[in-house]
């Protein structure tokens, strides 16, 4: 997990470049790959801690998200804050957190 989230940490805080138009891209393909990211961030966190609350999950991993958009803001290395990709987010955090609790059910029954 450190490793996954000190990689999501330089994705997230890296200098913007200019993308490519590629054939597999459509409008707002980032927020795609904000949701997922984090719920992979999300689900590692989960797995790792999976005796953390419900407030501490979101409290650490969406004041992460929050810091991360405002800090590129800050940067200004071509980057911004953009309220619609902490929303992806969150929504990402939050599924995976459902995802985990249906995970774990279903461990428990085997």
């Amino acid at each position: 997990m450190p490793i996954y989230w000190a990689f999501l940490t330089y994705m997230l805080l890296r200098p913007g470049i200019e993308n490519k138009e590629y054939s597999f891209m459509f409008r707002h393909i980032d927020k795609l790959i904000h949701f997922s990211i984090f719920f992979l961030l999300g689900f590692f966190f989960r797995l790792r801690f999976p005796r953390a609350s419900l407030l501490f999950f979101l409290l650490i991993l969406v004041s992460y998200g929050l810091l991360t958009e405002i800090l590129q803001d800050l940067m200004k290395w071509g980057r911004s804050f953009e309220i619609l990709d902490a929303v992806a987010d969150t929504l990402g955090l939050s599924l995976s957190y459902y995802v985990y609790s249906k995970y774990e059910k279903f461990q428990n029954r085997i």
